[in-house]
């Protein structure tokens, strides 16, 4: 598909269709409705990658449930939370910001894309039990999590969500209860908002057209080629700025660019699978999304939930991530060949450390692959232990390219999280990553604006937009004394979004 114009020679390209470039174009207009802005997007769909609906969890992740955001003891012997609560911070910008999109009426019908959903964590055995107590203890001490309930007591657990306890063992287990979570469809959120820019002055986008090389100018400018995928034909393009949100394809762009800060990266693609449940009798008994302990050597990407899912008006159950190894770095245009194709002499280090000092990683994602449905349905059936195998379905999820670093020394280590890199003249910026990325994108945007268009931010004009867009963006609102004006710009964000 295709906007009504091409923008020829634009301010802004954008590279993906995803929530982190719409996002963005969304961003940028506001501020300055006289950026000129092109989107680009190789699928024939918007948002069919990491952003689509089944190819990741719809957590909106506020540190509420995540234990991997909280997966060690302080010096004080205590859970530290600190991380939690940092992520809880930056989920606020994209409420606010969603909230205003909705006023504005930038976005309509919310319920396509958001919709309440309580977040459980979920734990068994004395051990973890102790672990969330204490988890609990920290995070309720802080405004964010006050209202967070805790209990070990069955018969309140039952009620909270009665399949984990259907059929369950008398092993000790627990559980904490936020009311204010979310299901998120981040592909339907970033649809609504390209929908948006592509019907502003002076902005366009185009599907089923891949970027197949890029080159600075003399004269300081970004000359892309772009290959029309409909018509087998290539033409060229211009902008001041490019951002690379192409997920997994991001690394390849970045590399064909020659950007100095991208040097010594690598990428390091990670697949998965869930296990889905569409029967009625059962979905209508589960109301939550529930997270547990991760299993070892599992990536952040895999810790086990069993989640409310709300895609297209309907609901479903979901269970996983399952991850697995793959060489392909994207789920729908991605070749085995990609990773192979990504190696180059400033990486190809970081990349074979990854596979020495990462073993029990590498060891998992394969055995996670290869395993039967028995052994699948054995790890739902810790949370769910009266599931059976014929009311689940294996369904692909999408594929996660965690960024590796060669400054990290010896251990060239997977990061789990998103990077940003922006070239030194600030005429270009890329991410890389995966979780919590997509859930954080307006707090991630938000900095890339800061970095590559602080000029916009500097007038009176430009903060005054910004804090209409995102009234907490200079403020920190984890500081005691703004507590009630977090519950405020909080109560009017769920208002603005019909969550509540």
């Amino acid at each position: 598909m295709k906007s009504s114009q091409h923008i020829q020679d634009p301010d802004v390209v954008l590279i993906g269709s995803g929530i982190m470039s719409s996002t963005l174009g969304a961003m940028l207009k506001k501020l300055d409705p006289s950026l000129r802005i092109q989107l680009y997007e190789m699928t024939e769909e918007f948002a069919q990658e990491a952003s689509k609906g089944w190819h990741n969890a719809g957590t909106g992740h506020a540190g509420i449930c995540e234990l991997s955001y909280t997966p060690d003891y302080g010096p004080d012997g205590e859970v530290d939370v600190s991380k939690a609560i940092e992520i809880f911070h930056q989920f606020e910008h994209s409420k606010q910001f969603w909230g205003y999109a909705a006023r504005t009426g930038m976005i309509d019908n919310t319920t396509d894309f958001i919709n309440p959903v309580p977040h459980i964590s979920f734990v068994y055995g004395q051990e973890q039990v102790d672990f969330l107590r204490s988890r609990h203890r920290q995070m309720q001490a802080h405004h964010f999590f006050d209202a967070m309930e805790y209990t070990e007591d069955r018969k309140v657990i039952r009620e909270w969500a009665p399949l984990l306890l259907e059929g369950r063992d008398d092993t000790p287990i627990a559980a904490t209860k936020m009311d204010l979570g979310s299901d998120v469809n981040f592909g339907a959120l970033a649809s609504k908002f390209i929908t948006w820019l592509g019907k502003q002055e002076g902005c366009g986008y185009a599907t089923s057209h891949r970027i197949t090389d890029l080159n600075k100018q003399d004269d300081g400018r970004w000359e892309l080629t772009i290959k029309d995928l409909k018509t087998n034909q290539s033409f060229k393009n211009t902008a001041k700025f490019v951002f690379i949100g192409a997920g997994g394809g991001s690394l390849p762009l970045l590399q064909k660019a020659g950007m100095q800060e991208a040097k010594g990266f690598g990428g390091f693609p990670i697949g998965g699978q869930w296990l889905i449940c569409e029967k009625p009798e059962i979905v209508e008994k589960h109301v939550a999304k529930v997270y547990g302990m991760s299993p070892g050597a599992a990536p952040t990407m895999a810790v086990p939930h069993l989640d409310t899912r709300i895609i297209d008006g309907k609901k479903a159950l979901l269970f996983g991530p399952y991850a697995a190894w793959t060489t392909k770095f994207l789920h729908v245009e991605g070749k085995a060949s990609d990773l192979p194709r990504s190696i180059r002499m400033d990486n190809i280090a970081s990349l074979i450390k990854v596979g020495l000092h990462n073993i029990p990683l590498v060891r998992y994602l394969v055995q996670q692959g290869t395993q039967s449905m028995t052994t699948r349905m054995k790890e739902l059936q810790a949370f769910f232990p009266d599931a059976k195998e014929s009311d689940w379905n294996l369904i692909d999820a999408g594929i996660r390219v965690q960024a590796i670093k060669k400054e990290d020394g010896d251990a060239g280590i997977v990061h789990f999280g998103t990077e940003v890199l922006t070239a030194a003249d600030k005429s270009m910026s890329a991410l890389l990553g995966a979780s919590p990325g997509a859930s954080v994108s307006t707090n991630i945007i938000l900095e890339v604006v800061k970095k590559c268009f602080s000029d916009r931010l500097a007038t009176p004009e430009g903060h005054a937009i910004m804090k209409e867009m995102i009234p907490s963006y200079d403020e920190d609102l984890t500081k005691p004394s703004l507590s009630q004006r977090q519950k405020e710009l909080s109560q009017q964000a769920f208002q603005s979004l019909k969550l509540c």
